[in-house]
């Protein structure tokens, strides 16, 4: 089962992960994290199919993917 994991301290909150999933299982959270940033969350990992293009959207490098 493939699988993400979003650093959140890397996070800027561009939120070009969430245009990037095609399933819209990344949205912006509602906290801040250290930088000041509000930061990406997956909704949910067992819906996840291991595409990786949140982390090939990326540009602060924030997103790693497991399958």
């Amino acid at each position: 089962m493939a699988r993400i994991k979003i650093d959140e301290s890397r996070c800027k909150g561009c939120g070009l992960c969430t245009l990037a999933c095609s399933r819209k299982l990344i949205v912006m959270g509602s906290t801040i994290n250290k930088q000041g940033y509000v930061s990406a969350l997956m909704t949910s990992q067992e819906q996840c199919t291991g595409c990786a293009l949140c982390a090939e959207m990326c540009p602060d490098v924030a997103i790693a993917v497991f399958k």
